[in-house]
């Protein structure tokens, strides 16, 4: 069969290799493509392209970046001719749950001891998002994470955290120090002055409690800037 004549028809009258669902089981979800996977969330392609092809098309709408790809909303997902509200919310929530099983392998090691600890876990929660939000990560005193918390959420150029806010949930947790984290949707990592004046603030109300601030990271999609390690603290 033809590659014309595999991406009109549907995947069942294809050779059981070339089946997602097949090859999956006879082979391991390892040896599937990425838009093999897409292709079994989506079940069905439309009647002239395949549900793989389909897949491929997404992703190369994405430069085949699955960090991209977890940025799309339903309805970036939806002008792709196929893909119904339905199976964008299948990809999306395919992609949520990679990213919270990231998140759980990382809070399995519960303590903090660098600033690519923090990136690895707070990227997957801010290194996404188009608005920036400010986080705080509350460690007892042998740096082991407490909780984690949202204080705001802004616009796409700032947004505005409480100082008095974050030193409350900081005594509610028994916290004996913090790490501060916000995004840059721009791409950017240098901080901003505004991003440096909260910091001293929050610095100096920590001091006064006993509270550290261990650092302040600023998180974009794929790196991100460290107070504590630029001698900014």
């Amino acid at each position: 069969m033809s590659e014309e004549q595999k991406g009109g028809f549907s995947i069942k009258s294809w050779a059981e290799d070339d089946r997602p669902r097949e090859k999956l089981l006879a082979k391991g979800r390892a040896a599937l493509s990425d838009a093999e996977l897409i292709a079994i969330l989506i079940g069905s392609g439309t009647p002239k392209i395949s549900a793989v092809d389909l897949s491929k098309e997404i992703l190369l709408a994405v430069e085949n970046n699955l960090n991209e790809l977890a940025r799309c909303t339903v309805q970036d997902l939806m002008k792709h001719k196929g893909i119904g509200e339905a199976k964008a919310i299948s990809i999306i929530t395919a992609l949520e749950l990679g990213r919270r099983r990231r998140e759980a392998e990382i809070l399995d090691r519960k303590k903090i001891s660098s600033s690519s600890d923090i990136f690895e876990l707070m990227q997957p929660h801010l290194g996404d998002l188009g608005h920036e939000e400010f986080h705080v990560i509350f460690l007892s005193n042998s740096n082991k994470i407490l909780k984690r918390e949202r204080i705001s959420s802004g616009g796409i150029t700032g947004t505005v955290a409480d100082v008095r806010m974050i030193m409350k949930s900081a005594l509610e947790q028994s916290a004996t120090a913090i790490v501060l984290c916000h995004n840059h949707p721009s791409g950017t990592i240098k901080p901003s002055q505004a991003d440096i004046l909260l910091t001293k603030k929050v610095k100096s109300a920590g001091e006064i409690l006993d509270i550290k601030v261990l650092d302040h990271i600023i998180v974009t999609l794929k790196e991100y800037y460290s107070f504590a390690d630029e001698g900014m603290l």
